[in-house]
């Protein structure tokens, strides 16, 4: 293994707050809103000859109009599967079939329903800031055991240059996941 540097620890940690990032808005994809949504249907895993399969492996998922997703299986036979899939998650909506497509009405959300929604957003933004603020912590505390360390080349301004870059990362990360949460909310609550 490579020694570390105040430059791989900070490539780390940006790799890190960018998974992290993206984690997010996966999971904010997955929120239901009042408008119909692909990305509502990512996680959802489909029973098929004895196999769980992803859903978009089992068919194309389309937004033909605001508040419906039509589901076209590749294979017929996919149908009744699909829609047990639906019916069993929490998604809380109701699938029909014409036995060529699935087709699933996305219900307008109460005003309660939304209110729960931009909380679970919200912790969710929370949680991924913490996890943002671990990294930093975890990055900040090589750079400190790097100074320290009487081999390494890496000076005491070189050390606070340092955490002042991964300082700015953390903050860029932290606005970055407000922004998606504010959007997303700005959603949820639209009507």
């Amino acid at each position: 293994m490579t020694p570390a540097t105040a430059e791989t620890i900070y490539a780390e940690a940006k790799k890190r707050m960018k998974t992290s990032v993206e984690t997010l808005k996966k999971e904010m994809a997955a929120i239901r809103t009042g408008r119909a949504n692909v990305g509502i249907l990512d996680t959802l895993h489909v029973e098929y000859y004895g196999a769980s399969m992803p859903l978009s492996q089992l068919a194309s998922v389309s937004v033909p109009e605001p508040s419906m997703l039509m589901i076209a299986p590749f294979d017929k036979t996919a149908i009744k599967a699909i829609e047990t899939a639906i019916l069993k998650s929490d998604l809380g909506l109701n699938p029909g079939n014409d036995g060529n497509v699935v087709r699933l009405p996305i219900p307008a959300l109460t005003q309660d329903r939304r209110k729960d929604l931009t909380k679970l957003v919200n912790k969710q933004g929370e949680e991924i800031k913490t996890a943002i603020r671990n990294v930093r912590r975890d990055a900040n505390e090589d750079v400190k055991r790097l100074e320290k360390d009487k081999q390494s080349p890496l000076s005491e301004d070189a050390a606070k240059k340092s955490l002042e870059l991964i300082q700015k990362l953390t903050d860029d990360s932290i606005k970055e996941v407000e922004e998606i949460v504010k959007h997303k909310d700005a959603e949820i609550l639209k009507i």
